[in-house]
């Protein structure tokens, strides 16, 4: 018995202990479960990439663990899949001349712009298929509904298109602006963020949404941001529902700075302080982009360097460096034009956030136009006494002249709606040939009757189409003798150059010249033809950026173009895309070429990875 009593007290004992310690753990296990654990330290690394003369041409996958990016390699310029996982990376067939990649939702596919035109390719397997005409592409975003929102040239608003293509509809209306640009999806696939090219109060980035009014500006900026969810990462995966209730951050640089600001989606508005990232971030000011990519999952990317410090070189036929022409440039030198003489160049730059044209005259560098628009494109008129430029001053992108002298006030020369760009005035003085840009069908042909006198623009004389078709075709070139017109086309479903005859335009809103005759000049792709001095030959840019040259011989009223050949590599300004606008070389009478050299190639830089990085625990 009294064995029995002491087993009975030890179990009460027990069980007395028992319900305290569990009265004591279940809030120690609640407050363990409830706590978040220690956070992964941030971790920097690098990834380095093929070379390639487009730097800011790269997108992380949305799950975080892919990235794709623009580099030539030994070839052409295309894109390239890196898994995180390995540490090569391999190209993507059929994506020769892509730019600006940007991922499917589901990180199964990737869109990208091409020979005018907006593409998606399945990693699954297939050939890249066209959604959309995009004659410029400035950037796109694909939310979850299958809507992919894009720019279609450097003048439009946004448009929207399904992801298995359609008809393509406006989404955003410019207002006092000139560029809607660079859209990012915010989590709920309905709102959106946008870069807004326009004046000192209407640029900058806004937020819009596809289903509401009017897009809210949310701070004056150079170039275009991106979006990090909040909370995401934290726990391995996005959290969209969370990440819009809570508000996300707003990444962007400013003065090389990569930054990052709060977002608060009720109120519309950025809030708190920026809290800094990385320094020395590349960007390009002429198209408003930074080298940043982020994915659903918290990662941040970016490339460091500068991608526009540039300088002006001078080499000959077999690629000799035969000089420089003034100092190495950090304002984003662009469009260089050599006068007549072969002594002077016309080129812009944007300095202090304003793009005007200058003038390089040996060692001497000054400023021709003043204007707070942004005046771009300059080229030349036959004596050199002139230079026609495009602006958009009045917030119309139209055709101006300036007397190369700096005297005299700016002239408008030609007007209209869409935006154009001067690619050439014939030697005898009488035709101005422009691009005009439209969203719909592409880049067309036209040109402008002048005044060789007064090389102003002959009255009574309106615009005329020289050539109009479903395809983009952009920087027409007058042979030395004016029988010829060279110019580039995405007809085939690549960007080649053609020539053909040259023919005066039909009156305004009259149907373009029936052609006469048509011939495919380059065999494998070509942007940006130039004729040699004498008429027989053109020279233009291959898809990898080399110099090409190809024969061409006139027999009666047809054109026998000869075997293209390559002549030097370079290092021009955009490598072999199309994506510039305009060429970033020139060829003097005397046979010289003056390349417009990326220095410091921020494509050369390796790609830097962010993980862990958490601005909430930075404030």
């Amino acid at each position: 018995p009294s064995s029995s009593r002491g087993t009975r007290l030890a179990w009460v004992v027990a069980a007395g202990l028992g319900l305290a310690v569990a009265a004591l753990t279940v809030p120690a296990m609640r407050y363990l479960r409830e706590a978040p654990p220690d956070a992964p330290a941030e971790t920097r690394l690098e990834i380095t990439t093929p070379a390639g003369g487009d730097p800011l041409s790269f997108a992380l996958s949305p799950d975080g663990r892919q990235l794709v990016f623009v580099a030539s390699g030994d070839g052409a310029s295309r894109l390239w899949l890196r898994s995180l996982s390995t540490t090569t990376a391999q190209p993507l067939p059929g994506t020769e001349g892509a730019q600006y990649p940007f991922w499917a939702p589901d990180s199964r596919a990737v869109a990208f712009f091409a020979g005018g035109q907006l593409k998606r390719l399945d990693l699954g397997g297939g050939a890249p298929r066209t959604l959309a005409a995009a004659p410029i592409g400035r950037g796109g975003s694909w939310n979850a509904a299958g809507v992919l929102l894009f720019a279609p040239t450097t003048d439009s608003p946004l448009f929207r298109v399904a992801a298995a293509g359609g008809d393509a509809v406006p989404v955003t209306t410019l207002d006092r602006q000139n560029s809607h640009r660079w859209p990012v999806f915010l989590p709920d696939g309905r709102h959106f963020l946008f870069y807004a090219a326009g004046g000192p109060d209407t640029g900058g980035i806004h937020l819009g949404a596809l289903d509401a009014g009017a897009p809210t500006r949310l701070t004056a900026a150079d170039a275009a941001a991106t979006y990090l969810p909040a909370g995401a990462g934290h726990d391995g995966g996005p959290r969209p529902a969370e990440a819009m209730r809570e508000g996300g951050w707003l990444l962007w640089t400013r003065a090389g700075t990569l930054q990052a600001q709060r977002l608060d989606l009720p109120r519309r508005a950025l809030t708190g302080d920026p809290v800094p990232l990385a320094e020395a971030v590349a960007s390009d000011g002429n198209i408003f982009r930074s080298a940043v990519a982020v994915s659903a999952t918290g990662l941040v990317a970016y490339r460091a360097g500068s991608a526009s410090r540039r300088q002006l070189t001078w080499v000959d036929r077999t690629g000799k460096v035969l000089g420089t022409l003034g100092a190495p440039d950090e304002h984003t030198l662009f469009s260089p034009r050599v006068a007549p003489d072969g002594r002077r160049v016309a080129v812009q730059r944007t300095v202090q956030g304003n793009t005007d044209l200058w003038l390089l005259d040996g060692a001497r560098t000054s400023r021709l136009t003043f204007d707070a628009g942004a005046d771009r494109f300059p080229i030349w008129s036959p004596d050199g006494r002139q230079l026609v430029f495009n602006s958009d001053r009045t917030g119309v992108i139209d055709l101006y002249g300036k007397d190369a002298s700096g005297a005299g006030v700016e002239a408008r020369l030609v007007a209209s709606a869409q935006t154009k760009i001067a690619t050439d005035w014939s030697a005898d003085g009488r035709f101005l040939l422009y691009a005009s840009l439209d969203p719909q069908s592409g880049g067309d042909l036209w040109a402008q009757e002048m005044d060789p006198s007064t090389g102003a623009a002959r009255a009574g004389r309106a615009p005329g189409t020289v050539l109009r078709t479903p395809f983009t075709e952009r920087w027409g070139r007058f042979s030395p003798d004016g029988r010829w017109v060279a110019y580039q086309s995405n007809e085939s479903g690549r960007v080649e150059i053609y020539v053909r005859p040259w023919t005066p335009p039909a009156a305004a809103g009259a149907t373009a010249p029936a052609p006469s005759g048509q011939w495919q000049v380059s065999t494998a792709g070509g942007t940006y033809p130039s004729w040699r001095a004498d008429g027989q030959a053109l020279y233009y840019l291959g898809p990898d950026g080399a110099l090409m040259a190809a024969p061409v011989t006139a027999r009666g009223t047809a054109l026998e173009p000869g075997t293209p050949m390559a002549l030097f590599p370079t290092r021009i300004v955009g490598g072999g895309g199309d994506g510039g606008l305009v060429p970033q070389y020139d060829v003097t009478r005397d046979g010289r070429f003056l390349i417009n050299t990326v220095l410091n190639d921020a494509a050369a830089t390796p790609i830097t990875l962010i993980l862990n990085w958490r601005p909430e625990g930075k404030r």
